[in-house]
């Protein structure tokens, strides 16, 4: 259950109620103190009265002196040790500081409140209940959608040139191209995209005849005859789709390994080969030096940008169900899974250790500082609303403890004088 922790007001407040109730008693005990010593002669009994009531006046004083000597000077008076807190702050804040890192920060302390209170299976629990994801999700895409927003599309467009440079430019293409295209002649990738590439030909060719007899007619001379040109259109034609057909259906077919032996030669050339490496280097840098390729990569980020403001802004849309979804999957394992439970309370525990060993001195420093830009009097007030109404309960046991040792001491006195 979570303590309600007063106001200023409400401390003010009540420190002003017991300071009246302890003055209060103090002032009754004089009075009765006052009576009962002029009416003792004729009232005997009354001595025991006034006894008790110096004895309560005497406490009440006392305590009034120490608990006002600890935030200011007894009625003005320069006494010495007194107005400790205003006149010892800094030191006081010193001591709080040192007290805060050796006694709350220490390893001990952080690490086995963290072991004890199992944060990874809280977390799991937590998070499992699809309403809890939703809401983290939501935060999240709060945060990232100010992300975005604070990025600037110039910065953005800059870093992404960079990047692009420094792991696409700057290393050689035709090497690793080389090494790929190695590898796949090896084990006869190139066949399926020649296969596919003959199937696409033959289809061509069976449903465009005229265009292709058209291609070759036309480079004849005029004074040949019309039955010539379609003899020879037709004869080209059948000669040409024969000849994808035969290539298609002979895997051991001339062409094949001819194609094939090329792209060897093409894969050995670009590894190896200084004059080709060159050419494919010259290639890539005039690519990436178009501006056509930059404002490419603008209008890339621009729409990348716009799709995730808008899919962070939609509760309803497939990132925001997406991330909430992941995030109960991620509460199921962590509330069921032990040995995922262990690996991430290790890692929470290894990272508060490492923070609590690097900057303990510069938590406990900040509360020093603090303490030592506090004005004196405020530093008095702050202290006395956190603790002046329990002081004041000092005052009233002072006068209550004075009254029953004032009595005790007068009774005794009295019984020892009687029997002397």
């Amino acid at each position: 259950m979570q303590r309600v922790v007063p106001s200023d007001a409400e401390r003010r407040a009540a420190l002003r109620r017991m300071k009246t109730i302890a003055t209060a008693l103090l002032v009754i005990a004089a009075i009765v103190f006052a009576v009962s010593f002029a009416l003792q002669d004729r009232l005997p009994w009354l001595g025991y009265v006034r006894a008790a009531a110096e004895g309560a006046m005497v406490g009440a004083i006392a305590d009034w002196f120490a608990v006002t000597a600890l935030f200011r000077r007894p009625l003005g008076l320069p006494i010495p040790h007194t107005a400790i807190i205003p006149t010892r702050k800094d030191e006081i804040g010193a001591s709080l500081g040192a007290f805060v890192e050796h006694e709350f920060l220490s390893d001990e302390v952080v690490l086995g409140k963290l072991r004890s209170v199992e944060p990874a299976r809280r977390a799991g629990e937590w998070l499992r209940e699809p309403a809890h994801a939703e809401r983290l999700a939501a935060e999240a895409s709060v945060a990232a959608h100010a992300l975005l927003e604070l990025l600037g599309d110039d910065d953005v467009e800059q870093l992404l040139e960079q990047l692009a440079r420094r792991h696409l430019l700057e290393p050689e293409w035709a090497p690793a191209i080389g090494r790929v295209g190695a590898r796949l002649v090896a084990a006869d990738q190139q066949r399926p995209a020649i296969d596919a590439l003959l199937a696409r030909a033959e289809g061509w060719l069976d449903a465009h005849p005229e265009a292709f007899g058209s291609m070759v007619s036309d480079r004849l001379p005029r004074w040949v005859p019309k039955l010539v040109d379609r003899f020879v259109d037709d004869r080209a034609y059948r000669e040409v789709l024969a000849f994808v057909r035969a290539v298609r259906a002979d895997d051991a077919h001339p062409l094949r390994l001819a194609i094939d032996r090329y792209l060897g030669d093409l894969a050995e050339s670009l590894q190896h080969d200084p004059a080709t490496i060159g050419k494919v280097e010259r290639l890539k840098t005039e690519l990436f030096d178009s501006p056509r390729v930059r404002e490419f990569a603008s209008e890339a980020w621009a729409a990348v940008k716009s799709s995730l403001t808008a899919a962070l802004a939609d509760p309803e849309s497939e990132l925001r169900r997406g991330l909430s979804r992941a995030l109960v999957e991620l509460g199921v394992r962590l509330a069921a899974d032990e040995g995922l439970q262990a690996k991430v309370d290790g890692w929470l525990t290894d990272a508060a250790a490492y923070v609590v060993r690097n900057s303990r001195s510069d938590i406990a420093g900040v509360i020093t500082e603090t303490v030592e830009r506090w004005d004196p009097r405020e530093t008095t007030e702050k202290l006395e609303l956190q603790v002046g109404r329990d002081l004041q309960f000092i005052r009233i046991n002072g006068t209550v403890v004075g009254a029953l040792a004032g009595l005790a001491i007068f009774s005794v006195a009295t019984a020892l004088h009687a029997l002397l």
